[in-house]
């Protein structure tokens, strides 16, 4: 586990909260479980890193694929939610796009804490947890999804991003940490 890390897609206010601008309900139902093993993290002494969507006012994510503005750089929207909060230690790695790796910091800080092995959870399933898995992928990372902690705009969606990342990237689903 020492080469390992922990990490934390878009658990954003402006994804869980209820009536939030792109509100995934299923969010919420898989708080409890990052919780769960954010702590066994913490135990394990497992690097915890926040790859969260921070956009510009007049982002061209919202007019080129038609979502709504979202996790605003700076507004209470784009804030992790208190029931996942950062602790002291804990890496924040800003994104605008799909991917966490895409124009972030996030190889960078890997590859200096010399990480081999990636535990994806987070939101959205078949969006941002799957463009994430496959830049990790390509890049030579292990890549493991805790199958309790990621959540899909609808089950149908949630199962084939789930499907894609294990038969298509060779990701591997687990239980847990």
């Amino acid at each position: 586990m020492e080469k390992s890390a922990l990490i934390i897609i878009d658990m954003l206010e402006d994804f869980v909260r209820e009536e939030a601008p792109l509100e995934v309900p299923s969010t919420r139902a898989i708080i409890p479980f990052l919780q769960k093993e954010i702590k066994k993290a913490r135990k394990l002494k497992i690097p915890i890193i926040y790859v969260c969507d921070a956009h510009s006012k007049d982002d061209i994510e919202f007019k080129k694929y038609g979502w709504l503005p979202h996790c605003i750089k700076g507004t209470e929207g784009a804030r992790i939610i208190e029931e996942l909060k950062p602790e002291e230690g804990d890496i924040i790695v800003e994104k605008k796009t799909y991917s966490g790796f895409y124009n972030t910091e996030l190889e960078k800080v890997l590859r200096e804490k010399n990480i081999e092995n990636l535990y994806l959870t987070g939101c959205v399933t078949h969006i941002c947890v799957l463009f994430t898995a496959s830049d990790a992928v390509l890049r030579g990372f292990n890549v493991y999804v805790l199958e309790g902690g990621v959540a899909g705009l609808d089950e149908e969606d949630h199962k084939a991003g789930l499907r894609i990342m294990k038969n298509v990237l060779g990701v591997k689903i687990i239980k847990e940490i």
